[in-house]
Order: structure tokens, then sequence, then C-alpha cells
């Protein structure tokens, strides 16, 4: 690698979230050189409904990756995309402008499509298929819902007139001029229309979804040649040679390269993945198989469970509750309160894996006179940890063996408190790495890869550094009586 830090070549990968959009540019040892990030709003037209504005979500990368080439544009090899998955967007082919709001992960409006899917019997079908359980968290009823929501946009996808992609295919037309329309293997396998073992789009679940083939996009490896960067937009044409879903990214990003390595993301929601390898495992256990990544053709698949919830609770827990004013100060108000009995299920949008109950709705239990906003701050934080080990759980019985180490990043992995709990609640070690922010990283890595700079993924697994590791130091009982106390409150808000 050079050295020379004039010349050194950088790698810029675009984080496309839930609330903001960031770039940040990274040398090939992994430091941090540049970064720049815009948040921007949620839309909520009503319950169980989240949008985002396309438009706002590709300002906000425009102004990001041009203020990161501003300082270092010609020292930047190669650009990867990362991003909030299933997200859905339509737009115009010829105007490149959406067609109604962006429908986010979250959103709930497909859950009646899901049921009738269930009722059916066609969920099978799907799961053989795809890896995913009908739930309108996925692409597809996101993008049945927009064709039907209006006669005129049904009539020009039928006409070819429209294209569909998952917030990383809208960004990657945006940035060159319309002249790529493709996704790759781990955000198809996001949409509940690709199928996971022919690695081709399912033609009887477009059937089933009423989608016409002509609006998707094409399906290439994580790691390849998208594309140019449209000169018009920052005066040079740049490479762009990764694109990954966030939590795919972070399993790269964490060097989860071997099978039987996990990893967990706290952002907005927690995210569990399970490496397997070559094999697509289905779960008996309400869990998700999906693609890892994709190399030369060559799917490494993992094993997925997501909790809706995790950085949304200390979100609420702040803006909602009004509990602090910093996220930070979780930490020390969890220090502060002792195992008070209160138990905060946070299940603000419903359940997701293992239970996939999305008309759930969230509780806090155990409430007494005696109770302090600390009480319910730790509640929430473990919260986040209890979601985790029922992912956990089920993983192990699906891999039919042991995990033996949870490697974390995201936001809410600063919190030294959350991490020591969860090691404590798993009985296993939990590693954090130095770099919180594996999602970036690891589209920044596969970016490399694609572009030469890399030689292979045992390369990058030398990038990853460890910064501490969390070992468990309960007994048997203690976990055993707090998960209890968890898996009763779960029961009592369930509606399936």
């Amino acid at each position: 690698m050079n050295k020379d830090t004039k010349t050194k070549p950088l790698l810029v990968a675009i984080d496309q979230g839930t609330t903001s959009t960031r770039a940040i540019a990274f040398d090939l040892e992994g430091t941090v050189v540049a970064s720049s990030q815009e948040s921007f709003p949620q839309i909520f037209p009503r319950d169980g409904w989240v949008e985002h504005d396309a438009n706002t979500i590709w300002s906000t990368a425009r102004n990001c990756l041009g203020a990161i080439l501003s300082k270092a544009g010609e020292q930047v090899s190669a650009i990867g995309i990362t991003n909030q998955r299933e997200t859905t967007v339509v737009w115009d082919r010829h105007t490149g402008e959406p067609v109604s709001n962006a429908i986010v992960w979250q959103d709930r409006r497909g859950a009646s499509i899901c049921k009738a899917l269930i009722a059916d019997g066609y969920d099978r079908v799907i799961q053989d298929r795809t890896g995913l359980i009908p739930d309108s968290y996925f692409s597809a009823t996101k993008l049945q819902w927009i064709l039907e929501s209006d006669p005129d946009i049904k009539r020009k996808a039928e006409q070819g007139l429209l294209a569909f992609g998952t917030v990383d295919t809208f960004l990657l037309w945006k940035l060159t001029n319309g002249n790529a329309h493709a996704t790759d293997a781990t955000n198809a396998s996001r949409t509940m229309l690709f199928n996971i073992h022919s690695q081709k789009w399912d033609e009887e679940l477009l059937v089933r979804f009423g989608i016409p083939m002509s609006v998707l996009p094409t399906v290439q490896d994580t790691s390849t040649e998208f594309g140019h960067t449209d000169p018009s937009l920052f005066g040079t044409k740049i490479p762009i040679t990764a694109m990954v879903g966030d939590q795919q990214g972070a399993l790269v990003g964490q060097a989860c390269f071997t099978p039987g390595m996990a990893k967990a993301t706290f952002g907005t929601g927690a995210f569990v993945l399970l490496n397997t390898g070559a094999d697509a495992r289905a779960s008996e256990n309400n869990l998700l198989t999906t693609v890892g990544y994709r190399l030369e053709g060559n799917p490494s698949y993992a094993l997925e469970g997501s909790v809706f919830n995790a950085g949304t609770v200390v979100q609420w827990m702040r803006d909602q509750a009004g509990f602090f004013s910093d996220a930070k100060d979780t930490e020390d108000l969890a220090k502060n309160s002792q195992d008070s009995g209160v138990t905060f299920v946070p299940a603000f949008t419903g359940l997701g894996a293992p239970h996939w109950d999305p008309d759930a709705r969230g509780a806090i239990l155990g409430i007494t006179r005696d109770t302090t906003k600390a009480d319910i701050v730790r509640a929430g934080l473990e919260a986040v940890c209890f979601q985790t080990r029922e992912l956990l759980d089920a993983m192990a019985i699906d891999a039919e063996h042991s995990i033996d180490l949870l490697r974390v990043d995201g936001g809410m992995a600063a919190n030294g408190w959350l991490l020591q709990f969860l090691s404590d609640l798993l009985n296993i070690p939990v590693e954090r790495p130095k770099n919180l922010e594996a999602s970036v990283h690891g589209a920044a890595l596969m970016a490399g890869l694609g572009a030469g700079l890399y030689a292979s993924l045992d390369e990058i697994s030398q990038v990853r550094k460890t910064d501490q590791v969390f070992s468990p130091r309960q007994t048997a009982d203690w976990r055993d009586s707090i998960y209890g106390e968890w898996r009763r409150a779960v029961k009592r808000i369930k509606t399936t």
C-alpha cells in the first residue's frame, strides 16, 4: 500500500441511512481521512407508515460526496455505496423524478397483503425461493402498493417508462445521470422478488405481486464496476465499484468471512447476521436467509435476524420522553440504576424476528412509585440486548452449532454498559472494533476490492482492528431470571 500521504489512494463510501446520509473517505489502512453528513426528516403520514422524500435523499448524498471530493478528489480511486435496505423508490426513466415518496423499510402498509399470502399458504414458496418471510418490511409489497396507488403509475410501469430501485439503485442512477440501472445481490435479496438460489428475479413472484420485469434493475456482484460519476456533477469521472446493503456491509466491515462468524449492528434497528458460506440455510425459527455478499458470481449466504427498534429506543427516550439531551448520557443513567424490575418492550412499529408481529405495540411494564427515568433508560438499553439474544438463540438452532463470539458495531456500540450487559446475557465475548462504522467501511473495502486496491478478502480482514472485548461476568441463574422476565413481557404485548 502506498504510504505517501500526498498520493495515497482513498476510497469513498456513501452511507445512505434511515435518518441521515454520510460520505466518508478512508485510506487503505482503514483510517478516516474526511467525512461529511447531512440529516433529513422522516415522514409519517399515518400510524405504521414511514416515508422519505427521495429527492432529499439524493441531494444529501450529492452534497456529502461533493464535500469529500472538494477536499480530496484527486486521491479518490473508487466509490462504494451502502444503504438502508428494502426502502423502495419508483421514478420516471426520462426525467429521473420519483413518482411518489420513497416507502421506508419500517413501513407497515403492506401487512394485509402479507397476511393474505400466508392465508393462501404462499409463504412457503416465498421462503423457499427468496429466503424471506412474507412481511411488509421487504420491498415487494411497497412496490406493489406504489404501482396500485395510481392507475397512471401502473400504466407507465407496464409501458416500461418507470424504474424501481432500493436506495442504492436510485443513487447509482443519479450519480451516473441515468446511465446505470443496477443493484447488487445483497440488496436484491431483500426485495422478496429475487430467487437467492438461481440469483435471478423470480418471474412467478413478479406475476403474483403484479410487477412488470421492465421496472427492475440488473443484479450484479457486490464488488464490480457499476458505472462512473457523471462529470457534470463533480467535474470528474470516478468509478463506482461496490454496492452493498448496510447490514451486509457491516458483515464485510467486521471481516466475518468465515462460516460461523456473527456480527450485530446497532443502528436505527438492530441486525444480526451469521455467515453460512455457500450454504443457503433455511430457517425453521423465523429468521431470514439472505445474501451476505457475492463475488465473481458466487454468493456467500447469511442467516439474519432483524429488530425494528434499537437506536429509535434511545431517540424516543431523548426526544419524546425527554429523559436526557445527549445519547451519550444513557451509559451513566444505566449505571446509576439498579435492577428495578422494569421491562421495556419497544415495539413501536411491531416486532421483527423471530416474532414477526406487525400489529404489536410497545409497552413499559413493572413501573412502581419508585421508578425513575434512569430505570426506564436502563430497561430501554436492556431491551436491545434481549432482542439480540432472541436472534442468536434462534440462529444457533438453525445453524446447528453454538455462536462463540459476537462482533458489534453501530452507534450504540459506543456504550460500554450496554455491551457488558449483552455479554453477560449471551454468556459469550462481545468484540467491539476501533471503527464502529462497519457498514460504510465495508462498502469502502468492497470498492477497494473492485478497484483492485485489495487483492483478496484475506487482505481486507487485516484492515479491521479490535478496540475492546467484553467478557461475561454473570451467573446462569441471573441470565435465566432476567431473560424470563423479558419473555413474559413480550408475551403480554403480542397479537399473534
